[in-house]
């Protein structure tokens, strides 16, 4: 497909020089023999350019394989500013550091420098990695060893980057004790400071041309001005957001407030560690750190209610414990015992930095709890969660739009917000609403792949409704014989966890009874990573995921052949969250579940559907397992926000268009 390479009239200096660059002969087709012009590339890449130099804010969403990545980047590094982008996750991150950046920027030949840049917790802190080694009480000989070869790393390392360290588990206990928080960080009176990692990553951030970060780090320091992004924001010209249909989720959980158990926990340890090591004697540290660690716990029992065995996290509302005596002891308990410790800091202030620090993080202990003792303010949504090990008392913004209408009411600058994902409908309101833009130009770019030729999309009429108890079983008998006919090669994608063990048991029952039985992995049994691992060396396996699998995911060719979905991806109206913001569209006289229920639904399916086709040569069955979809009147809405797949009416048309793919060897 070709793209229109001739600027408009008053197209500026940086369009003419993007569309060169995409041009047949440009830079990107002289540094890669392998490029391919795309128009829908083209077309997002010069609206990008446009929004760059007017610097005005621009949402777009563009279909899988447009090629985004390259499409914002070279109008950002061919632009005479400084940029900075912001994606999802870490490996997001690491990804367009080390890849992707530096090939465009090659390709283009641009002097720029670029910089990464995460939250501290990424970071080796040496002077933790001292205390570490000296007194920390490790669980377990794997403890032991990581330790061991974060030290031996810790000598080499320049940037101190834990991704960095091949194979060393997200999870591993031995993380907290070798990074810094806000709270535990001793700033320039750390023995370490001159040599801090996060002060490296920081100060290259503030003299480079183009820097990334991710989503969390950003809304981080809206919230608490404390990672560096708030010292870079003013002297950028274009922020871009990459993986934008994240954004206003991870906004929410960073503009509220938190108190968690396990915070106050983290905090008695170390008061505890710090008055022996630096004030033994001075003041009761003991009895002060037990009256903090009691009231830590009676909050989770007191949070936790009849729950007894906790799995996951469970979301409760407010009004389920707040209005309960014992909760509000618990919570008035926390706030004295805080404020006893922020007496005994006081006397010991002068004699070492961590009191000072410790001294500080007792008086945010002691105003959290006068905050959750409180009534919410106007406009926010508390909730509980509770875990296994702690409970959290949350207080939430309903959105982003306040937050980024004060950052886009700044200096001028170009806003760039992309994904293959951002709405069902051509203003993008999914996402403009509720971040505030919806006033930015939009713009959708079709995705360059033959859909209707290589995808193919079943949705079984006569089948349980997912209300109903023998929906889980269905689901799994019908993934089992399509997974059969395919000989694995399937994804089962599930709204619930409930539902992800209850499908991924019965799966594997079925699949071990095959003649030949294929590998049934499940979410949970191991991290996401290995899993990963696992379905790509045995091509006779089925994963099943939840939430986690739905994006990010991305298995090219014929690795990955047939997505199963267990029911439409609806949010749960029992979320408190949920539950605040249908309120607010109800107040508003708009219908939540036209605009609320059904749009996420959308989103959520288009995403869930990305996983199946990857390249312009895959090919593909999605299959959806609720009937909702071709009998309700709004199926049609969800049926239109998928790609243009080819329908299939009945399950032995489905089963022969596997027999199909699966002629094809792997």
């Amino acid at each position: 497909m070709e793209g229109n390479h001739e600027p408009m009239p008053d197209d500026g200096a940086l369009v003419k020089a993007v569309l060169q660059a995409f041009a047949p002969e440009g830079a990107l087709a002289q540094a890669d023999p392998g490029y391919l012009e795309r128009a829908p590339q083209t077309e997002l890449a010069r609206e990008i350019a446009r929004a760059i130099e007017a610097r005005r804010p621009i949402v777009a969403e563009a279909g899988t394989g447009v090629g985004k990545t390259f499409a914002y980047l070279v109008p950002a590094l061919l632009g005479e500013g400084r940029v900075l982008v912001s994606t999802a996750t870490k490996s997001l991150q690491d990804q367009l550091f080390l890849r992707d950046l530096p090939h465009v920027r090659d390709a283009l030949q641009v002097p720029v420098q670029l910089a990464l840049l995460k939250g501290r917790g990424s970071y080796l802190c040496l002077h933790r990695l001292e205390l570490a080694r000296r007194s920390a009480a490790l669980p377990d000989r794997w403890a032991v060893r990581t330790l061991a070869k974060i030290e031996q790393w810790s000598q080499a390392t320049r940037s101190g980057d834990l991704a960095e360290l091949d194979g060393l588990d997200d999870r591993s206990p031995v993380i907290p004790l070798v990074t810094s928080t806000r709270d535990n960080c001793l700033g320039s009176e750390c023995p370490s400071y001159r040599s801090c990692h996060v002060m490296k990553a920081r100060r290259d951030a503030l003299a480079a041309d183009v820097v990334v970060v991710n989503h969390h780090l950003f809304f981080a320091d809206l919230a608490l001005r404390e990672t560096g992004v708030a010292e870079l924001l003013p002297s950028v010209d274009a922020v871009i957001f990459d993986e934008a249909h994240q954004l206003a989720e991870a906004g929410v959980q960073f503009l509220g407030n938190t108190l968690a158990t396990g915070q106050v926990l983290d905090f008695t340890r170390d008061l505890l560690a710090a008055g022996l090591q630096h004030a033994r004697g001075l003041a009761p540290w003991a009895e002060v750190a037990g009256g903090c660690d009691r009231a830590a716990r009676d909050l989770r029992l007191a949070a936790a209610g009849a729950l007894r065995e906790v799995r996951g996290i469970v979301k409760l509302r407010w009004q389920e414990r707040a209005g309960r005596p014992e909760f509000q002891q618990a919570l008035q308990g926390l706030g004295e015992s805080a404020r006893a410790a922020v007496q005994a800091l006081k006397t010991v202030s002068e004699i070492a930095p961590d009191f000072p620090k410790l001294q500080e993080r007792a008086e945010q202990l002691a105003r959290k709890t006068g905050t959750f003792a409180a009534d919410a303010a106007l406009g926010r949504v508390r909730w509980i969660d509770v875990g296994p090990q702690q409970a959290r008392l949350v207080e939430s913004p309903l959105d982003i739009r306040d937050a980024m209408r004060e950052q886009l009411a700044g200096a001028p600058k170009a806003w760039v917000f992309t994904s293959a994902t951002l709405g069902e409908d051509e203003r993008l309101r999914w996402f403009t609403e509720p971040t505030g833009l919806d006033e930015a130009q939009t713009l959708r770019v079709g995705s360059p792949f033959d859909y209707a030729q290589h995808a193919r999309v079943y949705v079984p009429r006569v089948f349980p409704r997912p209300n109903e108890p023998g929906h889980p079983g269905a689901v799994a008998q019908l993934a089992a014989r399509l997974t059969a006919a395919l000989g694995g090669r399937t994804f089962v994608l599930t709204t619930t966890l409930r539902a992800l063990q209850h499908i991924g048991g019965e799966l594997h029952d079925l699949l071990q009874s095959q003649p030949r039985p294929i590998q049934v992995l499940v979410q949970g049994t191991a991290p996401k990573r290995q899993l990963m691992q696992q379905f790509l060396a045995e091509p006779r396996s089925v994963l099943v995921g939840s939430q986690s699998f739905w994006e990010g995911i991305d298995v090219p060719g014929e690795a990955l052949q047939c997505v199963v979905i267990d029911k439409l991806p609806f949010p749960p109206p029992n979320d408190p969250l949920v539950e605040a913001r249908v309120k607010r569209l109800e107040g508003e006289g708009r219908s939540a579940f036209n605009d609320y229920f059904v749009p996420e639904a959308a989103v959520a399916l288009k995403q869930g559907a990305g996983r199946l086709i990857r390249t312009e040569s895959d090919r593909g069955l999605l299959v959806v397992c609720d009937p909702r979809l071709v009998t309700m009147g709004y199926g049609r809405r969800l049926l239109a926000a998928l790609p243009p797949m080819g329908r299939l009416g009945t399950e032995a048309e489905a089963l022969d268009w596997l027999a199909e793919l699966a002629e094809v060897p792997v």
